[in-house]
């Protein structure tokens, strides 16, 4: 026997602490509440609060339960100690003891805690709730709720207005609209958050901060502030300071929907993907979230990168189900199985659309273009604007394309913007000035060129020749009209680049140019040659109505002023056509 107990003494053992704090609790209450467990529940909210007594939301959570019990007179209790006490800033407990008092049927009493939630919360989170209790006020106590302000109605009408035009992507005007409603409403803590994302969706990062930090000294508790700041430390690189915010949101279990979900996004794009997928599988729970597909590929994101495939491939293939037109859940379970191969990490992004390179590449194939619905995704739009100001000069090329195919005033606004970066490639201003003109800007553009500032007027291209001529003019209109559909923005561009820079060397002894048709094929021969296209001056007379010998003659031209040639030399070895190729 002795030996048996000195073997046990001898064996290490293996003691998984449990960390007992407010969240442990909480969690704990939501697990029993879920199940419907009152009495449980209200237990493991008791003991969040002994560990975080000055926290208002554990407090407001018991006496939430206490509801549900039927106890509204202790409930009521709590929620008055909270705003009178506490932290008054939790006004919505005054809609929770409007509740109370309504189902005790102390309907005075009731309909003074609803005037005191309508006219002090801001954010007017229970709005149709409070209408639905108006109605049976105003039924119980046979006369009109005596009611003169509704704060959170306040510039809603143009917050709402604001929110529509994020959603679509329209971030300019947005910003316009938002900084008009908090000039008016300092307080207006949903209109400063939404701020802040706008500006930040479109680059303008130092702003976006500062409007969080606006935020955030107004209401330091603010979950929406609070998980945009740790994106934007993210962003910044920041690990000092996100390191304990980062902390903080990973003992944060709200109890409304839409907190659940921005915190569950937030840590997704934190890469804390196990917390994001615990929230996500909390909103699959909900039966009014069943049908959303964008919900099961955050759940399928934060799956797989957490390792559990299966479980990745199952939401995906739900996914498929609920969307079944998009290729987007297609392009995932692809690289699904590059995971599973080992031929991927599990760093997948949870946007809900093509990362942008592969929806560029179908974007070129596609005669149409971009579709409707991405045009007005506020991701797409969002990676757009991203790109345009913070990458490379590629990238920067495809994106001034891209929004050339969207054209909306939002673009024209962006573009236009893009002209006076001073660090910002003269090249790919021109670009810019390009696609404004053919997406119909007529009016003049200031721009940045070579240090200076310019105005660009209508009809007119960036050269330094002092006259622009509507002749030339006309032959570019006429080879860019007949390449429009077989040549993208950047070598139409290149095509009046060098019909410029023919002009701006032979200038003033300019030929007469009696016959566009000619000059407009020599150019297009030479675009296409320049970007490695197959074409024969046969092809190109033929679409211009004009014939061969005219074609080389103004390419011969064209290239002795210019030394078209020597150029290509880097491009292709092989620039002396055979008589063939050239018919």
């Amino acid at each position: 026997m002795k030996e048996k107990k000195r073997a046990a003494a001898e064996q290490k053992t293996k003691v998984i602490p449990v960390q007992w704090d407010a969240t442990f609790f909480f969690e704990r209450a939501v697990q029993s509440l879920d199940r419907f467990h009152y009495d449980k529940a209200l237990k493991y909210f008791r003991r969040a609060v002994e560990y975080e007594p000055d926290n208002p939301v554990n407090h407001c959570n018991m006496a939430g339960i206490m509801s549900e019990m039927g106890n509204y007179e202790e409930s009521n209790r709590i929620l008055g100690w909270i705003v009178d006490e506490l932290d008054p800033t939790m006004t919505e407990c005054h809609f929770y003891m409007a509740n109370n008092f309504a189902n005790m049927e102390q309907y005075e009493a009731a309909e003074s805690s609803l005037i005191k939630y309508l006219e002090e919360d801001a954010e007017g989170q229970f709005m149709d709730e409070a209408e639905e209790m108006m109605d049976l006020l105003h039924y119980e106590l046979e006369r009109p709720t005596r009611l003169t302000n509704i704060k959170s109605r306040e510039g809603m009408v143009e917050h709402d207005q604001a929110r529509m035009l994020l959603e679509e992507g329209k971030f300019t005007e947005a910003v316009r609209i938002l900084e008009q409603i908090i000039e008016g409403q300092p307080d207006f803590l949903a209109a400063r958050n939404n701020l802040a994302l706008a500006y930040y969706y479109m680059g303008m990062f130092d702003k976006a901060m500062q409007t969080i930090q606006d935020v955030l000294q107004m209401e330091q508790g603010n979950l929406h502030a609070l998980c945009n700041l740790a994106i934007f430390y993210q962003h910044a690189n920041d690990t000092e300071a996100l390191s304990p915010l980062l902390e903080l949101l990973r003992k944060t279990v709200p109890f409304h929907q839409e907190h659940v979900f921005k915190l569950a996004t937030t840590m997704g794009i934190l890469g804390e993907h196990a917390s994001a997928y615990k929230h996500f599988t909390r909103l699959l729970k909900d039966t009014e979230l069943h049908q959303d597909p964008t919900l099961y590929h955050y759940a399928a994101v934060a799956a797989c990168n957490i390792g559990r495939l299966n479980e990745a491939e199952r939401l995906w293939k739900q996914t498929m189900k609920l969307d079944p037109g998009s290729g987007i859940p297609h392009y995932y379970m692809d690289q699904l199985e590059l995971v599973r191969a080992g031929e991927q990490t599990a760093a997948i992004s949870y946007h809900y659309h093509l990362p942008f390179e592969e929806q560029f590449k179908l974007w070129e194939k596609s005669s149409d273009g971009i579709p409707d619905h991405l045009k007005r995704d506020p991701l797409v739009r969002s990676s757009f604007f991203w790109a345009l100001r913070h990458g490379d000069q590629h990238t920067k090329l495809q994106v001034i394309q891209a929004l050339g195919m969207i054209a909306d005033s939002e673009v024209k606004d962006v573009l236009r913007a893009f002209l006076l970066e001073a660090e910002e490639d003269d090249y790919l201003k021109k670009i810019a000035v390009f696609v404004l003109r053919t997406i119909g800007v007529q009016e003049p553009l200031h721009m940045l060129l070579e240090g200076k500032q310019v105005v660009i007027e209508p009809n007119r291209v960036p050269s330094r020749l002092p006259v622009w001529e509507d002749k030339w003019q006309a032959v570019a209109e006429l080879a860019l009209g007949r390449m429009s559909k077989q040549y993208d923005l950047v070598q139409q561009h290149d095509l009046m680049t060098l019909w410029v820079e023919y002009l701006s060397r032979v200038y003033p002894d300019v030929p007469k140019l009696a016959k566009p048709e000619g000059w407009a094929a020599a150019l297009e021969y030479l675009t296409a040659k320049m970007h490695r296209r197959s074409i024969s001056y046969h092809e190109v007379s033929t679409r211009y109505g004009t014939s061969i010998a005219t074609v080389s003659k103004n390419v011969k031209l064209i290239d002795e002023a210019c030394g078209i040639k020597e150029k290509m030399k880097s491009i292709s070895s092989v620039f002396p056509m055979d008589e063939k190729q050239e018919e």
